[in-house]
């Protein structure tokens, strides 16, 4: 049974990715729903869900497109059809048949692709299909929400007599009309509408002698409205058949809820259909916005996310237009808990969190953005402790709330939790709240449950080394700027670097000394090993880095010179097919020359064509005997000039390469340092005197404090004045 809190949701900001879900819907029972998405119960379902959603993103990729699932929500509807003798007016039943219709359609196009949509065409098969509900309201409603004509015989007759008498209204009108502005008692308007009938605009002087029936006047008094007497009589009739009419619709409308509420489970279940489809959809956005996939469910007890982002993170940094750095993180049975340690902002905590929501959000049926090779298994709990977690409502202190909080986990974890601890042990004294930490730390080891913790303590950090199946982890940083490089290294504890982003940011080193005495050798000792592994692995992490460079940086200038070699040789060979051309042409033009000579000379007809013959086949038979030498030399001429090129291309790149080594620079021989030298530490910034050197040490005087220090670690400043 899955049981994930409030407070982990909260935590998590598990609400943030709902609301951007809910904006990505287009109905507003399918907005409500998406903000209520909670993890599922079983793993089937949740499965059903997963497969759907990733359907779904299919869909914007191939040429299958799922057609529209926009419905108006018909719930009042649906609750005044179920009250027996109810009736619905016509607009309620254009929504009803919009509703089916679209269902109806959908349910169609899965059926149709359920190859590429099985998971989505499983749910339609799930709904009814049926024509009847859209066939009994097309028969009564047209398209504009309006009662047809032929919805019954008598409205049909009833229609056609008030369109006669409306004719009749118009005709006496115009004739009352034309008489009384020929007399000259009408103003200036003739005309106007009063109570939905046309009126004669009579001035009031003149309102005695028009007959008729007065409906009002101006607010001067100067006009009077006046229904004309022969348009009196058919108006009355009108009204008549206006009430039948009226009659006639109710008589109508009352049929036809009649015939749709056996319909009204179903019209339930197309709705909840069409809303479950509007929140598939939501998802679906969400994930293409987030570069979300379904990555592999296992039996397995093994998380493994592999370049995981964090979705909130990513989408605000992509509105910023600012890098987010993805991490790799794995728990499996033989390594279930992870220390992460270092220095604030380095991304502990976001690493903390991108982990939490995203196996939280896969829970909930959400895709979410890790490399496709991922994979996780489904938890039972997820517990989280992050963030402030002072409690001013019940006056509880960060720490006694935080204790408070454990005692929850404690009674909760088992071997399917994945807990997630920020800041592990503060909030009390150091040296008690580690120890308390270290106890709950190896019963949650015990329980065997999985988790990540993050923490500066070094009892913690400890405690994970020694734990077979638990591994400290840092946060990468650069070993000279000390600036976060926001990737998670497993294996190794991380410093805090107290020290030396205090002398980062100015902190006088006598002070800095001072601070160091005043702590546990021990403590300094192992805080400075680990400040140098870290150094040491941020260093292999460029140079790595350094050396995909140089090797991308080869491959690019083989290429081009595999290009330059190929363009040589093409034009070599056209050179050589121009030359053998040419000399083939002045040949040819060297015979034509002296035969046209000779006929020049004898006039022969017969023998210039005999020669010109003679010249002719042997040309040809040139070609014919020719041509497979000509092949042999064009290729040998190919193979020379392409170990000509090749052996200029090598002597190039010797000379590239022995300019290089020329370039290096030379390491300058270090100084030797005597007695009244200014110097400094090789990584430091502060100047001295050296007042004394012992073997391999020297005694530095810095003005208000001596320090002793390897004579090799130090540099020459200024040499002592002779």
């Amino acid at each position: 049974m899955i049981s994930i809190t409030e407070k982990t949701l909260q935590d998590l900001e598990f609400n943030t990715v709902l609301e951007a879900v809910s904006a990505a819907c287009v109905t507003e029972p399918g907005k409500e729903q998406a903000l209520s998405i909670a993890p599922f119960k079983d793993r089937e379902t949740l499965l059903e869900s997963l497969y759907q959603t990733s359907e779904y993103v299919s869909s914007y990729d191939n040429n299958n497109a799922l057609p529209n699932h926009g419905f108006e929500p018909v719930n009042n509807e649906i609750k005044f059809l179920a009250i027996e003798d109810s009736y619905l007016e016509a607009p309620a039943f254009g929504k009803i048949a919009s509703l089916s219709e679209t269902t109806n359609t959908l349910i169609k196009f899965l059926e149709k692709f359920s190859d590429y949509y099985p998971t989505l065409y499983k749910r339609s098969a799930q709904v009814e299909y049926t024509k009847e509900i859209v066939k009994s309201i097309e028969k009564v409603v047209d398209k504009y929400g309006e009662i047809k004509d032929d919805a019954s015989p008598d409205l049909q007759i009833i229609r056609r007599q008030m369109n006669e008498v409306k004719g009749r209204i118009n005709q006496s009108f115009a004739s009352a009309l034309s008489h009384y502005n020929g007399l000259g008692y009408l103003d200036d308007i003739k005309e106007t509408v009063v109570e939905n009938r046309r009126v004669l605009a009579v001035l009031a002087m003149y309102r005695r002698k028009v007959k008729g029936s007065i409906l009002g006047s101006s607010k001067t008094g100067s006009i009077a409205y006046i229904e004309p007497e022969a348009t009196l009589k058919y108006s009355r009739e009108l009204n008549n058949l206006e009430y039948e009419e009226k009659e006639e619709v109710k008589h109508i409308l009352k049929t036809l809820s009649s015939i749709i509420r056996p319909y009204v489970p179903l019209l339930q279940d197309y709705q909840q259909f069409l809303t479950d489809i509007d929140v598939t959809a939501g998802k679906a956005k969400y994930a293409r916005r987030i570069n979300g996939l379904l990555p592999k469910i296992t039996d397995e007890k093994r998380l493994y996310f592999r370049d995981a982002y964090h979705p909130i993170l990513y989408l605000n940094n992509k509105r910023k237009q600012e890098t987010t750095y993805p991490q790799t993180i794995e728990l499996t049975q033989e390594n279930r808990i992870i220390v992460i340690s270092g220095p604030n902002a380095g991304g502990k905590s976001i690493t903390l969190k991108t982990i939490g929501l995203l196996q939280l959000m896969l829970q909930c049926g959400l895709l979410i953005p890790v490399h496709e090779r991922s994979e996780t298994f489904l938890f039972d709990r997820i517990l989280t402790d992050i963030g402030d977690n002072q409690s001013i409502e019940n006056h509880l202190s960060t720490y006694s709330y935080r204790l408070k909080n454990m005692n929850y986990f404690l009674r909760k974890c088992n071997d399917k939790t994945l807990f997630l601890i920020d800041e592990f042990g503060t909030g009390s004294d150091p040296e008690l709240g580690g120890a308390l930490a270290e106890t709950f730390l190896e019963e949650f080891y015990h329980r065997e449950a999985f988790g990540i913790i993050t923490t500066h303590y070094t009892n913690l950090k400890m405690l994970a080394n020694e734990l077979p199946f638990a591994t400290n982890a840092n946060m990468l940083f650069d070993e000279k700027s000390l600036e976060p490089m926001y990737k998670l290294i497993l294996g190794q504890a991380g410093s805090s670097f107290t020290f030396e982003v205090a002398q980062k940011n100015g902190i006088p080193y006598g002070l800095i000394n001072r601070a160091k005495k005043k702590i546990e050798k021990g403590k300094v000792r192992f805080d400075k090993t680990i400040a140098t592994l870290q150094k040491e692995r941020s260093k292999l992490e460029k140079t790595s880095q350094i050396l995909k460079e140089e090797e991308t940086k080869a491959r690019e200038e083989s290429k081009k010179m595999e290009g330059i070699n190929s363009r040589i040789q093409q034009k070599l060979e056209s050179y050589q097919e121009l030359y053998d051309a040419n000399q083939r042409l002045i040949y040819i033009g060297q015979k034509l020359d002296d035969i046209s000579e000779k006929y020049f000379n004898n006039k022969n007809k017969k023998e210039l064509i005999g020669e010109f013959l003679k010249m002719v086949e042997i040309e040809n038979s040139k070609r014919k005997k020719l041509a497979p030498k000509e092949k042999k030399i064009k290729e040998t001429q190919q193979k020379q000039i392409v170990a000509e090129v090749q052996e200029k291309v090598e002597a190039i790149r010797k000379e590239k390469k022995e300019k290089k080594l020329k370039e290096k620079p030379v390491e300058k021989p270090k100084a030797i340092l005597k007695i009244g030298d200014r110097v400094r530490m090789t990584d430091g910034k502060a100047v001295g005197t050296l007042d004394a050197i012992e073997k391999n040490k020297a005694t530095v005087n810095y003005g208000i404090f001596t320090s002793k220090v390897d004579l090799e670690s130090l540099e020459l400043v200024e040499a002592v004045k002779k």
